[in-house]
């Protein structure tokens, strides 16, 4: 059984999790997204709130050696996104979910993961900047 979560729930964490994270609690940050990700109320969100809060993590800026909480807490993206991107075939959730992918060292499933995402974005908007990320994505792997 699913316990929804609310929106303003879901928003409330976030906001903690971002002061943890400003607080350089990277540890904290990362153990409050896997909780949350994990948390079987966060799927039934609507789809815009979830990519909100999967982007803070998933697409934040990284840079020298990463928290090894780190590697939990995108682990815990991979449900959410692979749903996301099984109900919807967004082009974004797929770079979201490649990036997951790579950032655990799955290399060839992220590569796969970019090119459809790429495949499908092209067919919607060949010029877009989706494009661009997902071609600069696919030529970093």
């Amino acid at each position: 059984m699913t316990i929804d979560m609310t929106k303003e729930e879901m928003v409330a964490e976030v906001k903690r999790i971002v002061t943890m994270a400003r607080a350089n609690d990277a540890d904290g940050a990362n153990a409050g997204y896997a909780a949350l990700f994990s948390n079987p109320g966060f799927v039934t969100l609507q789809p815009q709130d979830q990519r909100q809060a999967l982007k803070l993590l998933v697409l934040a800026k990284r840079h020298g050696k990463q928290p090894a909480s780190l590697v939990p807490a995108i682990r815990a993206t991979l449900g959410p996104l692979t749903d996301l991107v099984s109900r919807h075939n967004d082009p974004e959730d797929y770079e979201m979910l490649g990036v997951s992918h790579v950032v655990l060292g799955n290399e060839s499933s992220a590569s796969a993961i970019f090119k459809e995402g790429l495949q499908l974005e092209r067919e919607r908007s060949p010029q877009s900047d989706l494009c661009g990320r997902l071609m600069t994505r696919l030529s970093a792997i």
